[in-house]
């Protein structure tokens, strides 16, 4: 079954399905028993095409209005403010006085930002409206019911239900004559509202994380003040912060800013990207920022961008389906083939004797109401059969057990954004984690300082500020400029009056450092200007500025990977603060240093300057050489606790964990030894020598790479790709930055951190770890296996009700000409097996054997050999159980009298019952005998059992009018209850059989 799976709906993958894919399997599984139910978990793809129209019209909207913008006579669109982002209108925006005349029609402050009374936000909310999209309504409880009302087996039976009630009420009168036809109804009616709860509470569920996905925050300044808001807090006129990596969140307009390239491909589908400057002003809302920062002046929110409009599309296109769904959607479709053919089998032996009598007596057009009754009865069991033999829960119960794990994983700081990520989880082979706030606290400070050629040591502010004095004082003055103007930080202050360092970790260490010396960020970024910058990104591994100084001239600051930077240093400035060139023992003296703190784990970066010389333009690319050395800073990051123990959890699970870091090698070997990363025969590599091996060497080297320092994000990109393909590993990779995008995007999960993570890296990812922590990472592999796991769980369970209901109802047919279990109680079982099965199974924790077992990789089996022994062993038992009731039980139980037929059937139903309600404990586990451990503390499915045995109670002893049952004697419960239960030791025996774990 697995090849034939694997081959006709083994092409939808993890992530990137094509879209040929998707509607492959779709056309394999059209004739199912309810399309709504069936596929509700699946993507829209007619919505999307819909979006991919929408982004075609926008690049040619945008490439329009480029044109018009320079052409002369054109016509002015009704929405003044929308029109001006939105049409790239140049001339109408000089109309209105550029950025300024806007900010000023907008009662707004390029510098201050919207004022924060309450009645002027009322006010403009009011005008303008608010910053979010259509979103499709919750469906309300009643969909749901009118959805599982779809069903085509259900609908039959409907049918079969009213003949039943006109017929029989005809026959034998009210009440009497409508008992098994109001039986089928209340059946049906049940298994309806038990079908449609479930999965009520599962789109509540899926509606919860969605609302998490989009709670993305932006730093603005109102009143003066800059804080962090949520983008559906953003109104026209406020002053937006932009930095790489983040998300436009509104149309708007570029005030000021430096080396800002935007990428427009997700509102246009074009990927080469824009520079926004005062020449080309126009910022678009879910544009990427790709490289340099911005401030933005908000125009257009909400609905009256294309943005807007856009993904009011796209929500409605869902997410793909996952390949675990596209499977087990083909085992309901190769199983419900199989039943149709055993219901059609079933129907005819049923109903041969009646007509075969008819045809001997003459009287095939001649039918009383008892004999048409009967052979609905045999209609309605047929179709039963087909309810009961196509598990329509079987993918749906993949959702019920991904919306679970979501929900849980939230609770564990996770957010997952793609379902499939769940599952893929569960099979990872290789973890390439970050080392910067993922291994470590992101915590960082100066701890150590190389300033004029002497190491001092930095412990705390109190000591920074001693330092001063140790230095001349235009080597601190120097020093200061660099931190203060080199940096893509800043020091702000609250309305509390309390200063605010904003930026990445790193950054802040530098801003405290130089604090620390008395330093004052407003006064010294004053007394220069900022004239050119080109930010820091992990290719370049540098971060640049040209200032523009007071008494004329030009200055250049560079700060970044201290090998790097010091490299394209020729001077140094000395204890007497005279500048001299660096010279082979200096220069020596100084990597002797960086290495001194690389080999005690800390963060080194090198910072210099070079004065410019005249003909130097701001257009030219700021130099890479001919600086003179500030000095070096060691910044100290902790390893995160807990991670070692992770990392050992993982190795146990047979997960490798690799460290791909832009540091120095020497940092990277010592935190990952700390970390127990890098064994003794691993091997720790630097991307530039990673990138000059040839594929016969890489062939025998990834395998062994436990660290790669100064990594580009293309290296990491290639161990990805080489991983996945050539080694076939299951790979997981960590990312916080834009540069990450490729490798996130390439990986089977993509993992990018909450905290520290860019926007564009949390679009690429899969999950979203909201506490950056690599433990969280090791719960989330746990909770995806538990997914994995808990699914075959359940499809174990189901195949072998499947097994059984099937050949118990289609040999009796065959031998005795009747069907012992009725059309009821065969909807009953199909709601034990389907809904409540799923809820009792597909729900179950995770536990830490989980990360005691090999991972299941690309190429393992879904429905292993382990799972086939268990089916077989225990649909056997259960087969030999019913038969042996059907043929002995009169005697074994002592029935005598006119209602024999009535009482063997309803033992026979009453064991059938209690054999799935063992059974479900049973597959618990698959292969381990104690199957009662933690069981108590699972809640729904201590749930599920107690209503489970409390419901067939009470059909058996006080609704057999309805469910064709009779009550039973104590001695009859306790025999049904017992052979149930025997079932238990059986199933533990059968799991002692060896065979083969593929």
């Amino acid at each position: 079954m697995e090849s034939y799976l694997e081959e006709r709906f083994g092409g939808v993958q993890p992530k990137n399905s094509s879209e040929e894919a998707l509607r492959r399997w779709r056309r394999l599984c059209s004739v199912v028993k309810n399309p709504k139910r069936r596929f509700r978990f699946t993507a829209n793809l007619e919505k999307r095409g819909e979006a991919e129209a929408i982004k075609h019209a926008n690049h040619e909207k945008l490439r329009v209005a480029v044109l018009v913008s320079k052409a002369a006579g054109f016509q002015i669109c009704a929405d003044e403010l929308g029109s001006i982002v939105e049409g790239h209108d140049s001339k109408k925006l000089i109309i209105h006085g550029r950025v300024d005349g806007i900010a000023e029609k907008l009662s707004t402050s390029k510098t201050d930002g919207l004022s924060t009374d309450e009645d002027s936000i009322k006010r403009r909310q009011d005008i303008y409206g608010v910053n979010k999209f259509t979103e499709n309504e919750v469906r309300s409880f009643w969909v749901f019911v009118w959805e599982a009302l779809q069903d085509t087996t259900l609908i039959i039976l409907a049918v079969c239900a009213f003949v039943s009630l006109v017929v029989g009420i005809a026959m034998e009168g009210w009440p009497k004559g409508a008992h098994d036809g109001l039986g089928i109804v209340a059946s049906i009616l049940l298994v309806v509202f038990v079908t449609a709860t479930s999965d009520y509470r599962q789109s509540l569920q899926f509606k919860d994380l969605d609302k998490e996905k989009k709670k993305i925050q932006v730093q603005v300044t109102r009143s003066g003040f800059r804080q962090r808001l949520s983008i559906y807090d953003l109104l026209p006129g406020d002053v937006v912060h932009l930095a790489i990596g983040d998300q436009v969140p509104a149309d708007g307009l570029f005030i000021s800013g430096f080396s800002l390239l935007i990428n427009e491909s997700s509102l246009t589908g074009e990927s080469e990207p824009v520079a926004v400057n005062e020449d080309n002003p126009f910022l678009l809302s879910g544009t990427k920022v790709q490289d340099g920062s911005c401030k933005m002046l908000v125009t257009t929110v909400g609905m009256r961008t294309q943005w807007g409009k856009l993904m009011a599309t796209l929500s409605e296109g869902g997410d793909d389906e996952t390949p675990l769904q596209v499977k087990l959607n083909g085992v309901a479709t190769i199983i419900g083939q199989i039943g149709l053919f055993f219901a059609v089998i079933t129907f005819i032996v049923l109903s041969q004797g009646l007509f075969s009598k008819k045809y001997h007596e003459g009287l095939l057009l001649s039918w009383s109401g008892d004999e048409a009754l009967e052979l609905l009865e045999h209609f309605a069991i047929a179709v039963t059969i087909v309810v009961v033999a196509v598990p329509e829960g079987l993918p749906l119960a993949v959702t019920l057990s991904l919306a679970f794990a979501m929900k849980k994983m939230m609770n564990d700081k996770a957010l997952v954004r793609h379902l499939a990520a769940c599952e893929t989880m569960g099979s990872a082979t290789t973890i390439c984690s970050d080392k910067t706030g993922t291994l470590t606290t992101n915590h960082m400070t100066v701890v150590k300082a190389c300033i004029c050629g002497n190491i001092k040591e930095v412990n705390g502010p109190q000591n920074a500020s001693k330092l001063c004095s140790e230095f001349p004082e235009i080597v601190v003055r120097i020093l200061l400029e660099s931190i203060f103007n080199n940096t893509g930080g800043e020091v702000v202050f609250n309305q509390d009056g309390k200063y605010q360092i904003l930026g990445t970790p790193t950054e802040a260490a530098l801003l405290e450092f130089a604090l620390a010396l008395g330093g004052d960020f407003k006064v010294k970024r004053d007394e220069t200007k900022i004239v050119k910058v080109e930010p820091f990104n992990s290719t370049k591994k540098r971060m640049s500025v040209i200032l523009e100084l007071p008494g004329g001239g030009r200055r250049a600051h560079c700060k970044g990977a201290s090998e790097i930077v010091l490299a394209a240093c020729d001077k140094f400035i000395d204890d007497t603060g005279s500048v001299h060139p660096l010279d082979k023992t200096i220069a020596d003296k100084l990597n002797g240093i960086i290495d001194s703190f690389a080999g005690e784990a800390l963060r080194t970066l090198c910072l210099a300057y070079r004065e410019m010389e005249e003909g130097f333009s701001i257009v030219d690319h700021i130099p890479v050489q001919g600086y003179t050395c500030i000095g070096i800073v060691g910044i100290k990051d902790p390893v995160r606790p807990g991670v070692k123990e992770s990392v050992a959890t993982c190795r146990a699970a047979g997960i490798m964990v690799r460290m791909v870091t832009g540091d120095n090698i020497n940092t990277a070997k010592a935190i990952a030894r700390e970390c127990g990363i890098l064994t003794e025969d691993g091997i720790a590599i630097e991307g530039p020598e990673f990138r000059e091996k040839s594929l016969d060497e890489l062939l025998k080297l990834v395998p062994k790479i436990q660290v790669m320092a100064r990594s580009s994000p293309l290296d990491k990109h290639t161990l990805v790709k080489h991983l996945r393909t050539t080694f076939n590993d299951v790979v997981a990779v960590t990312g916080d930055g834009t540069n990450d995008a490729p490798a996130l995007h390439e990986a089977d999960i993509g993992l990018a951190m909450g905290i520290a993570g860019t926007e564009v890296a949390k679009e690429s990812a899969d999950v979203i770890i909201l506490d950056d922590n690599f433990s969280t990472i090791v719960t989330v592999a746990k909770w995806g296996r538990s997914v994995y796991i808990n699914i075959q769980k359940f499809v174990q369970f189901q195949l072998t009700v499947n097994v059984v209901a099937l050949l118990v109802n289609f040999s009796s047919a065959c031998f005795t000409g009747n069907a012992p279990l009725t059309a009821v109680q065969l909807l009953w079982v199909n709601m034990i097996m389907d809904t409540l099965g799923a809820l009792a199974l597909a729900t179950e924790p995770p536990n830490n054997d989980l990360m005691k077992r090999e991972p299941v990789g690309r190429t393992g089996k879904f429905i292993t050999n382990v799972m086939w022994r268990n089916i077989l062993g225990m649909s056997f038992y259960q087969f030999f159980v019913m038969w042996y009731l059907q043929t002995q039980g009169k005697n074994f139980f002592g029935l005598e009298g006119s209602d024999t037929d009535v009482a063997l059937n309803t033992i026979i139903f009453n064991s059938f019952v209690f054999c799935q309600v063992f059974n479900e404990i049973s597959s618990r586990e698959m292969e381990k005998i104690n199957v009662l451990k933690g069981m108590t503390r699972n809640y729904v499915f201590m749930a599920v059992l107690t209503s489970t045995v409390i419901f067939q109670f009470i059909m058996v002893q006080f609704l057999g009018e309805f469910a064709n049952t009779t009550p039973l004697n104590l001695h009859q419960w306790l025999a049904s209850v017992l052979l149930g239960l025997v079932g238990m030791p059986i199933a533990a025996a059968v799991k002692l059989i060896p065979v083969g774990s593929s």
